[in-house]
């Protein structure tokens, strides 16, 4: 099962870093190319374990995810539950982690793995899944990063300045 990641070092504190990773509507449209709708299914105010979420991309795909671990403030998982009809499987996390000796700044590392049906097709099409998804992911994880800076977006979490490193900027270099 091919999978692929993306790392990048943002200036907030890992609580901070969760948070924004974790906001809906058009708080997470702000920072979120992949996203044009998204929403938590059956009643659910807040992501947890077992929450499912409905998500449609900028491209028109939809699919029905589900939290299968949310522990603030250092990772959530999630795998798909339904979705477009060449994923056999699809599942991922975010991870959150404090930088060492820089207190204010998170290095987020983002995984996903996948499987592509049919079987016969697969050995080519999770080829090309593979290139399609990493490009989608380092651009989601740089609106992330961008997110994590936006006044707009730390506010909408309870941050502000003294949560941010106003030296780390979101051109800091990758860890990795």
């Amino acid at each position: 099962m091919p999978v692929v990641e993306s790392r990048h070092i943002v200036p907030v504190e890992p609580a901070v870093a969760f948070a924004i990773s974790q906001t809906q509507g058009e708080i997470r449209k702000r920072w979120d190319p992949f996203i044009a709708h998204q929403h938590l299914m059956g009643g659910a105010t807040e992501p947890a374990k077992g929450v499912r979420t409905f998500t449609v991309s900028r491209l028109g795909l939809s699919m029905v995810s589900e939290y299968v671990s949310h522990q603030p403030p250092s990772n959530v998982g999630m795998r798909m539950t339904q979705g477009s009809w060449f994923f056999a499987r699809m599942g991922g996390g975010w991870r959150f982690a404090p930088v060492e000796g820089e207190p204010r700044q998170t290095l987020a590392i983002w995984r996903y793995n996948f499987a592509c049906r049919p079987a016969w097709l697969a050995p080519v099409a999770e080829r090309i899944g593979a290139w399609i998804l990493q490009r989608d992911m380092d651009r989601r994880i740089d609106g992330y990063a961008r997110g994590c800076a936006d006044p707009v977006v730390l506010a909408a979490v309870g941050a502000g300045d003294a949560d941010t490193d106003p030296d780390a900027g979101v051109d800091a270099p990758d860890a990795g």
